[in-house]
């Protein structure tokens, strides 16, 4: 069974360091997991992270999970919607949100200059 997320209080989060690319991602997408963690084969626990692109990096196929996520672009552009060659799509700026159910169809991705947003993932 996957543990809760532990209380934590307020602390500076150093981005320097504990980055990892996630399985099936491209190189140049990483996360950084903040709080909590997820067991997608028991489908149970739910993640606070940390995800960004570097300037150029794209996906080529949409994504689906059976998980709720929510996503705010903190800084930086997300393309939403582009082909396998990182063309077309729809832009989005800083403070925008999506809240997606399990198994909704996204993506794929791209950002042109580096982004960074903040997701929660989690099993109801």
């Amino acid at each position: 069974m996957i543990n809760p997320k532990l209380h934590d209080e307020f602390k500076a989060i150093d981005l320097t360091t504990g980055w990892e690319t996630p399985p099936g991602y491209p190189e140049g997408i990483q996360q950084k997991i903040l709080a909590g963690s997820l067991d997608e084969a028991a489908k149970t626990g739910n993640r606070s992270r940390l995800l960004r692109f570097a300037p150029g990096v794209y996906t080529t196929k949409p994504f689906v999970h059976e998980y709720w996520e929510e996503v705010l672009l903190i800084s930086g552009d997300l393309t939403v919607g582009n082909d396998e060659r990182g063309e077309g799509g729809e832009p989005f700026a800083p403070l925008t949100f999506a809240c997606r159910p399990p198994g909704a169809f996204h993506g794929p991705f791209k950002s042109t200059a580096g982004c960074l947003l903040f997701e929660i993932h989690y099993f109801v």
